[in-house]
């Protein structure tokens, strides 16, 4: 249909220790305004393959503006890897990025240990 939006959003959870997907993950997707009180959109769990089972945002959801994803990592990595110290090094890892255009697809993805993390704009 012309004129209708196509973008969507999407992230995965990859594991770098065990070398796959983290499944179970707790994300909440926040909207942030230009006042920067956020806005909870949605809080969802990876599936066995460490995505999500929909797209965080879809059509005329998908809106320009700023987002963050906040992944609870503490949590996966206590079921995963019980032994590690407390206090964690990473608990919740919050990832702040803008959506210019909002019929684009949108990965963000998210590499993770309990040490570090990286991300990107994926496809």
């Amino acid at each position: 249909m012309p004129g209708q939006l196509t973008g969507q959003l999407t992230t995965h959870v990859l594991d770098t220790v065990h070398g796959g997907p983290a499944a179970n993950v707790a994300i909440e997707l926040w909207q942030v305004p230009p006042s920067g009180d956020k806005t909870l959109l949605k809080l969802v769990h990876t599936n066995a393959d460490g995505r999500t089972d929909a797209p965080l945002l879809a059509a005329d959801e998908l809106q320009a503006g700023v987002y963050e994803l906040v992944f609870a990592i503490g949590a996966y990595f206590d079921r995963s890897m019980p032994s590690l110290p407390t206090p964690r090094f990473l608990d919740r890892v919050p990832i702040q990025f803008g959506i210019a255009n909002p019929e684009a697809h949108y990965h963000v993805p998210l590499l993770v240990s309990p040490w570090s993390y990286s991300t990107y704009r994926g496809s």
